[in-house]
């Protein structure tokens, strides 16, 4: 089973906060056994970024909800790196670690002697991964960062919001940290690889993951429109920059989003709208000319879905094959059928907080959840003082 591919995998885990612990949390869905080592007395910031928390019956442990969404079966020990009774646990731990992860400032564990060349003399097959906001090298390599910075840096928000002259235009962030998690998901991808180079090689190897980096490669097609075009992307609120129609639309009740990915499919969409003459309207009747045309397109739909309920679009579009999608609410994400059916809700017990809610990884998809921890309390895991 995929739940135990990375089974007998040692992971030192020095990072904190979303991208470090997101893919550290990823390495321990997969079977490997992660050492979350956190600060003696604070832990992970995300130990306090809340409410909302998980609490025991006294009040007395607690997670908060985001801090149990990257931090799932790992083990926590707190140690002050700083120290050198702390530097040489880490370099005990390290000693039998396959993958050691941090995200800390460019150079910091330098200083105490806990940098991959340090390491790499003790331990040579170690994959070591340093996560930071700009690289190891470069004018900005000292800085830190988070994922709002980079959001806004790497170009995301430039064309992220409403147009200008339209109400609430200017540039918005995503609702989630998508730089931390995508970051998180290069890592694990790159640490999955350096474990497999180094099944043939015997030799560990240095990873240097920046969110700068990630930021820019995150913009996709919008960067490829720009590199091809010259032309910078601009904000264009829920619309595609290379689909039309490709947006939400406000029908009599509700709205939904119509997401036309070709021709056929438009042409499906105006036999159900009632508007068949528009798929042969030399100005529709392509990808390329809707989005040539799209301020009048748009004006046309907008009339049209208010004149019927999103039911009965959405059963009229099921039924023709056009693609939509609905604007669920939390609440109606986790009581979709479709959800329950993948079982993306699982839970895991915990010795004094009880079940802990979590969403299942999507990598281990299929029948059955496979079982999980639960996210550990600051230093649970730490050797009892000896008597």
């Amino acid at each position: 089973m995929l739940h135990q591919a990375l089974a007998g995998i040692k992971v030192l885990d020095l990072s904190r906060i979303l991208a470090g612990p997101w893919c550290t949390q990823n390495l321990a869905d997969l079977g490997a056994e992660v050492t979350k080592v956190e600060r003696p007395g604070h832990g992970d910031d995300t130990r306090g970024w809340g409410p909302p928390y998980l609490q025991d019956a006294e009040g007395e442990d607690s997670l908060s909800a985001y801090f149990i969404c990257c931090n799932r079966g790992k083990r926590s020990v707190a140690i002050d790196y700083a120290t050198p009774e702390g530097a040489a646990r880490i370099r005990a731990l390290a000693l039998e670690a396959d993958v050691l992860v941090e995200n800390f400032k460019a150079g910091t564990l330098r200083r105490y002697g806990l940098d991959y060349e340090a390491l790499k003399a003790l331990n040579p097959r170690l994959v070591y991964l340093s996560i930071t906001g700009f690289g190891q090298s470069g004018p900005m390599a000292d800085k830190p960062g988070y994922d709002y910075v980079f959001q806004g840096m790497g170009g995301l928000m430039s064309y992220t919001g409403h147009p200008d002259g339209q109400p609430g235009a200017g540039p918005l962030r995503t609702g989630v940290a998508v730089v931390d998690l995508t970051t998180g998901m290069y890592a694990t991808s790159a640490v999955l690889a350096a474990l497999l180079r180094r099944h043939a090689t015997g030799k560990g190897e240095y990873l240097d993951i920046a969110l700068l980096d990630v930021a820019v490669a995150l913009n996709a097609n919008q960067a490829s429109n720009y590199l091809v075009s010259g032309r910078a992307p601009q904000r264009s609120g829920n619309a595609h920059p290379n689909c039309a129609p490709y947006e939400v639309f406000r029908c009599a009740d509700g709205h939904l989003i119509l997401a036309i990915g070709n021709d056929a499919q438009f042409a499906r969409f105006c036999d159900v709208a009632g508007r068949a003459a528009l798929a042969a309207d030399a100005r529709y009747a392509t990808n390329s000319a809707r989005i040539e045309n799209l301020p009048a397109l748009r004006q046309l739909l907008a009339d049209v879905f208010p004149t019927r309920t999103r039911q009965a679009w959405t059963d009229a579009f099921d039924a023709a094959g056009v693609p939509w999608g609905p604007i669920n609410s939390m609440e109606e994400v986790f009581a979709h059928p479709q959800v329950r059916h993948r079982q993306l809700v699982q839970a895991a017990e915990h010795p004094t907080l009880g079940r802990v809610p979590m969403i299942r990884n999507p990598m281990l998809a299929g029948a059955g959840a496979p079982p999980c921890a639960a996210p550990p309390l600051l230093g649970e895991h730490d050797a009892p003082s000896p008597a």
